[in-house]
C-alpha cells in the first residue's frame, strides 16, 4: 500500500525508517517532510495545518491508502476526523480523544476523576490567583501551560523567585501564546534516588481495546550537560530505562495504562494510536507526568529501531480493532539518540548553515531541521539531526553515537555529552 506520514521532524524520518522495512509498504509520501524524508520518501508540500489542504489533496490522490498523523496540532485540530471522513484510513487518535495532550488541565481532572496516579495541583485561569497559590505552597514547584506549546510549556522552578517569574511569562507574558490562558500549577514529585525524580517514556499502541507498551526510553529535555538550561523538544534519548523492571510494568499496566484507556471510553473519547505516558518513579509509586497523544519526540527515534514486528501491521491492526491478535516483538541490548542542534536553540538560531558529514560508524542520521539548498546539505530548525546508535549496552550505544556525532559539523552546532548515563548506579 501507498501510505502518507504527516509532519517534518526526526520523529516523522524515524517512522518513516521503520515503515520502510515494511513488505506491506510500496510507496512512502511525507507532508512536508525535510531533507532525510525525502531520501526515502516523497516530500508533500502541503501545510498540514490546514485541513481544507490537507483534504484537497487527499481527494486529489485517490492511490494513497493510509494516513499516519503524528504532530499534536493537526491531531488537536481534528485532522483524523477530516480524513476519515472522507473514508481514509489513518493512525493516530481523533480530535476527541487527542485532548488528553491538548488540554493538560482536562488530562489531571480525568485523572483525578478515575484515581489515576499524578502529582497533586490546582488549576486557575487567573494570574493574581496562581500567584498567591505559588506563594502559599513555596518551591520546588512546577508550572504547566495548558495548551500545546511544542513540549517546551513545563517550568520546573526551583526557587519562588523562578516560580513567580514562570508564572508572569506563562499568564502575562504569554510567552507560549494562547497556551498560556490557563495554567496547571503541581507539586514537584521527587524520585527515589535522583532529583527531581526517576522519569521514564513509555508509548503503547492501544485500538481502545487493548493497550500494548512499547520498550521503555528516557528523554533530556534541558538543553545543557546536567539537565541544566532551558526547556527544549527533547536533546536525546536512551533505551531501555535502566530502572524499568517486569514489575513496574505491571503496576503501570494495571494503576494507569489500562484506566486510562477506559477512563476515555467512559468519557465518550476513545483513543486509537499512541497514546504516551510520561512517568516518575516515586515514593508513593509510579505517577504520571503528561500524557502525549502521539509518538514522542526523540523517544520514537531510540523505540522504533528496537521494533521487530512489521510497524504497517501493527497500524493496520490499530486502525481495524485488532491489535489483541498482534504478537509485537522487541530487540534485545540498547539503543541511544544524541540530539545535534543549532547554536541558539531552544531561543533564537540562524538556518542555512552548511552541514558536512564524514564516517558516522553504522549509526543512522535521523533528520529534523534539514533541507537541501543549492544542492547542498544545511540546518532549517532548532534540533537538526539526531545520531542513533544501537548497541549491546547503553554505553556500547553511546559510545557508537558519540564516535559519529564528532564527524558531523556545521557553525555553531551543539549537542548534550551526557546522553545515556542518566540513572546510571553511582
Amino acid at each position: 500500500m501507498n501510505v502518507l506520514v504527516i509532519g517534518n521532524g526526526g520523529r516523522e524520518h524515524a517512522i518513516l525508517l521503520a515503515l520502510k522495512k515494511s513488505p506491506k509498504v510500496d510507496k512512502l509520501y511525507c507532508m512536508k517532510g525535510n531533507a532525510g524524508t525525502a531520501q526515502i520518501a516523497e516530500n508533500v508540500d502541503v501545510d498540514y495545518m490546514n485541513i481544507d489542504a490537507v483534504k484537497n489533496f487527499a481527494a486529489a490522490h485517490p492511490e494513497i491508502d493510509y494516513y499516519v498523523v503524528t504532530p499534536d496540532d493537526p491531531l488537536a485540530l481534528g485532522l483524523v476526523d477530516a480524513l476519515e471522513a472522507m473514508g481514509k484510513r489513518c493512525f493516530g487518535p481523533d480530535k476527541r480523544a487527542a485532548i488528553i495532550e491538548s488540554s493538560k488541565a482536562y488530562a489531571k481532572g480525568l485523572m483525578k476523576k478515575y484515581n489515576i496516579p499524578t502529582a497533586e495541583y490546582e488549576i486557575f485561569d487567573s494570574y493574581d490567583k496562581a500567584l498567591e497559590y505559588v506563594r502559599k505552597k513555596g518551591a520546588p514547584i512546577v508550572l504547566k501551560a495548558d495548551g500545546l506549546a511544542l513540549g517546551k510549556g513545563v517550568l520546573v522552578c526551583e526557587t519562588l523567585k523562578q516560580a513567580e517569574e514562570g508564572l508572569k511569562e506563562i499568564m502575562l507574558d504569554k510567552t507560549f501564546g494562547a497556551a498560556g490562558n490557563v495554567v496547571v500549577v503541581e507539586e514537584c514529585m521527587k524520585g527515589l534516588k535522583y532529583t527531581p525524580g526517576e522519569e521514564v517514556s513509555v508509548l503503547a499502541f492501544t485500538d481502545g481495546k487493548t493497550i500494548v507498551p512499547m520498550i521503555t526510553a528516557c528523554d533530556h529535555k534541558r538543553a545543557q550537560d546536567g539537565d541544566k538550561g532551558l526547556n527544549t523538544g527533547g536533546m536525546g534519548t536512551f533505551s531501555p530505562c535502566p530502572f524499568w523492571t517486569e514489575e513496574l510494568e505491571e503496576e503501570v499496566l494495571e494503576k494507569i495504562m489500562i484506566p486510562t484507556m477506559n477512563a476515555l471510553n467512559a468519557e465518550g473519547r476513545t483513543f486509537k494510536g499512541c497514546l504516551y505516558f510520561g512517568l516518575m518513579r516515586t515514593d508513593k509509586g509510579m505517577k504520571v507526568v503528561e500524557y502525549n497523544s502521539r509518538f514522542g519526540d526523540p523517544e520514537t527515534q531510540v523505540v522504533l529501531p528496537m521494533l521487530k514486528t512489521d510497524l504497517m501491521e501493527i497500524f493496520d491492526a490499530v486502525t481495524d480493532g485488532r491489535l489483541a491478535d498482534i504478537k509485537i516483538e522487541w530487540d534485545s541490548g540498547a539503543c541511544v539518540c544524541v540530539v545535534l542542534a543549532s547554536g541558539g536553540y531552544p531561543l533564537s538560531y540562524k538556518k542555512g548553515k552548511e552541514i558536512t558529514i564524514g564516517d558516522i560508524g553504522g549509526c543512522t542520521l535521523v533528520h529534523a531541521g534539514t533541507a537541501v539548498k543549492d544542492g547542498k546539505l544545511v540546518t532549517n530548525g532548532g534540533r537538526v539531526l539526531g545520531v542513533v546508535a544501537k548497541g549491546e549496552t547503553i554505553e556500547a550505544a553511546r559510545n557508537k553515537a558519540y564516535a559519529a556525532a564528532e564527524n558531523i559539523k556545521w557553525e555553531n552546532m551543539y549537542y548534550r555529552k551526557d546522553i545515556g548515563i542518566k540513572y546510571r548506579e553511582g
